[in-house]
């Protein structure tokens, strides 16, 4: 059932025995080296970790950036059935934690190759044509809780493209990818450099009515605002709202009616509602 060398053609898991294993080296130390991408420096030379069984499976087999696999010993066989000839390295519990440097409880944890930032430019990623199509807007999101759930329920609300602003904290952050369940290495992305450039050509070059969600002064209620076929949700960072460029480049500003007293929602939890409301997907 096992290989231990790594040259077996049948579609078995690598068993390791040895912590310090080589092939093992970017599953290593995997929270300090989490806290040390978050200062800005890529600890995984243009790779990124996803972690459970529903989050890798769902990269898997919809991508092709899994470079290796590492598995408890229940779960290695399976992800050796279904890894499409990616390694699969199978390890105890023990040998796991002393890699990670963790208590490692999820079973399976995948090394993936980090898209190049070249291809996810607008003219890489948006689609051809005038059909209709919703995109979600980040700017300046940096809770990693929150940017996973907003790539979460983006999915959820038939999110075509998600846009980032230049200042959004990493998509393929570990935990991020994880609180998506894993739609954040998935879903079609670009990672904008010119915020004002690209929102410009988001709204006169692919025709998309962009609405800005804020509950300042300058907001309209959602329900005053109709869905449009191409529709871009600009969701702003957790506290400041959206910012001055995209202020001034949205066809609107809607606010959520709210209880008197309560005057904001998690943006994640707001994105869902302007998701739902604007919306041109169809949703069963």
């Amino acid at each position: 059932m096992y290989d231990r060398t790594g040259m077996s053609s049948t579609p078995n898991p690598i068993i390791i025995d040895d912590a310090a294993d080589p092939r093992l080296e970017v599953f290593r130390a995997v929270r300090d080296r989490d806290l040390k991408a978050r200062l800005g420096s890529d600890t995984r030379g243009g790779r990124f970790l996803a972690e459970s069984p529903l989050v890798v499976e769902r990269i898997l087999t919809r991508t092709t950036v899994v470079e290796s696999l590492l598995c408890d010993e229940m779960h290695a066989l399976r992800y050796a059935q279904i890894s499409g000839g990616t390694p699969v390295y199978a390890a105890t519990r023990e040998t796991l934690d002393a890699v990670t440097g963790y208590q490692f409880h999820r079973g399976v944890i995948a090394s993936c190759r980090r898209p190049d930032p070249s291809t996810m430019t607008l003219d890489r990623v948006m689609p051809s044509g005038r059909d209709p199509l919703t995109v979600l807007l980040l700017d300046g999101i940096n809770n990693i809780d929150n940017m996973g759930q907003l790539y979460r329920n983006a999915a959820a609300f038939g999110v075509g493209v998600v846009v980032l602003s230049p200042d959004c904290h990493d998509h393929l952050y570990r935990k991020t990818v994880r609180v998506s369940i894993g739609y954040s290495a998935t879903l079609p992305t670009v990672i904008s450099q010119d915020w004002s450039s690209d929102l410009s050509r988001l709204r006169d070059e692919f025709g998309l009515s962009l609405v800005g969600a804020d509950a300042g002064a300058a907001s309209v209620s959602i329900s005053s605002v109709p869905p449009c076929p191409r529709v871009g949700v600009i969701m702003g960072n957790e506290f400041n709202g959206i910012g001055a460029i995209a202020r001034s480049h949205v066809h609107a500003i809607v606010r959520i009616p709210m209880a008197e007293g309560v005057d904001s929602l998690n943006v994640a939890t707001a994105s869902s509602i302007c998701l739902h409301r604007l919306s041109s997907a169809k949703l069963h």
